[in-house]
Formats: structure tokens, sequence, C-alpha cells
């Protein structure tokens, strides 16, 4: 729930100034981008910065409306109310992260409604409760495009009721910096890496669905920080967690090898 230490973020624009304006302004924030690219870690960094309780709820379609909110429980023969994350980040004045929001069942996202406009309350209809956020409440949503159809996407009814913020894969320069940061890599090591990295981001599309995330690349950078192969790192990091299938596999293992030789 909360980070004791603030995460190490480098900023790839203005997303830092755009959030920070957004908490003071009280709207709710739509971050966009690929898996893997930093949207968590920025989330997290921006909550330790502004010194804001963080509640994190990874969705998934079973994710319903009475999760977020809350339910009765049974607790020494009673029954007693406990309130979900978002009620309990309402309460608190923290920042709710719903990490791809798409995810979640329909009736989800119509609750989030009165909290993204000029209302900001929330209604538990199992208690008849009407709780209205503090001015340092603050939602946030994300959710990767590459990922939806027409059956899983934002209506706009809803993203009309966010300020939203596109990330991307760091610049080169940049991603080399966080990998050597993240994990003490040579900056040999980490730009071998990122432009690797870089190479397999070319396959996405034609022979793989997901791609080579910086998240990913820190991984390798760990394992070869702690003495593996850097190609064994590789393989066990990028290419068979991007693909199962032989073929592929083997041709992502060419790559690999031309910049590990």
């Amino acid at each position: 729930m909360n980070d004791s230490v603030i995460p190490f973020y480098l900023a790839q624009d203005s997303e830092i100034e755009v959030f920070k304006s957004a908490y003071r302004r009280q709207l709710a924030v739509l971050l966009k981008g690929p898996t893997g690219c930093g949207k968590t870690r920025f989330v997290r960094y921006m909550a330790g910065t502004l010194g804001r309780p963080l509640y994190t709820v990874a969705c998934h379609d079973e994710l319903s409306a009475t999760d977020l909110l809350g339910r009765y429980l049974i607790k020494n023969d009673e029954t007693v109310w406990h309130d979900g994350p978002l009620t309990r980040a309402v309460r608190e004045g923290g920042i709710c992260y719903l990490d791809e929001i798409v995810e979640a069942r329909k009736d989800t996202t119509v609750i989030l409604h009165p909290l993204c406009d000029d209302r900001r309350t929330i209604y538990l209809d199992k208690t008849a409760e009407v709780i209205k956020a503090p001015p340092e409440f603050m939602l946030v949503v994300s959710f990767n495009p590459g990922y939806q159809n027409l059956f899983k996407n934002l209506k706009q009814s809803t993203r009309q009721r966010f300020v939203s913020l596109t990330f991307d894969f760091p610049q080169m320069k940049q991603e080399i910096e966080i990998v050597v940061t993240e994990t003490g890599v040579s900056t040999d090591t980490a730009e071998k890496l990122v432009k690797l990295g870089r190479r397999l981001r070319e396959v996405e599309g034609h022979d793989i669905e997901e791609t080579a995330s910086t998240r990913l690349l820190v991984h390798a950078a760990h394992m070869i920080q702690d003495g593996l192969d850097h190609r064994n790192a590789s393989e066990a990091a990028l290419v068979d967690s991007l693909t199962d299938d032989p073929v592929i596999r083997d041709g992502l293992m060419e790559i690999v090898h031309a910049y590990f030789s």
C-alpha cells in the first residue's frame, strides 16, 4: 500500500508537472502506454513525492464494484463492514491506482464517474453512505491501448472525465541510465541490452504479441549483475518471456547471439 522509499523514476517529458497540476486541481488521470514502460513506477514515484498513501488494484475480468467499494464480512459472530481499496483511499485522501482498468467488469467503471467530476463522491449502497472525497484524494487509472479492441475499451463518457498522459518506452540514452541505476551493471552492458531490446521491439506485431519492455531489460541486467552469462540472462528474461513458439524463439535467440557474440 505504501512505499517506505520513493522509487527511482526518470522523467521522459513533462509527465511529473502534468500529474502535479492534476493533483492540485483535483483531476483524475488516465495513463496510456505499453506494458512495462514505467506507468506503475511513475504512480508509485508520484505518490511518494506527494506524500500520499497509495492503493493499487490490478484489474481483471472478475473485479466488481463490490471489490473496490467494500462488503460485509463475518467477524466474531458479527457482520462487519470492510472498506474496499477505493473507499479506503477516498476516506484517507490517498491515491487509488486502477491498473488495466478495461479488464474490470463494466459496472466497475460506472462507480468511478461521480469521483471524476465536480461531485467527487462515492455511494455505498449497502450502507446507504455517501462519501465526499477530500482534496488530497486522487484517482489514477491505466491501460495498454495496444491490447484493446472493440470489446475492451474505455467509453468516451469515461475517458473524457480524465486528464490523459501517454507513455512509451524511454529514449535510448534514458533507458540505458534506467538500467544502470536500477541494477548497477556497466554502461556498456546496459547499452547492449537496450540496443537488443530496441531490436526485439521491431519484431512486435509480426512474430510476438508483446514486446521487450524496460522491465524485462532490467530483469536481464539484474541476472547479469548476479554473474549469469549475458546470453543466458537474455534468454530467460527476454526471449522465454516473450514467446513459447519454438520457431519464433529460435529467431529471437539469433538476434540475442548477434548482440552478445
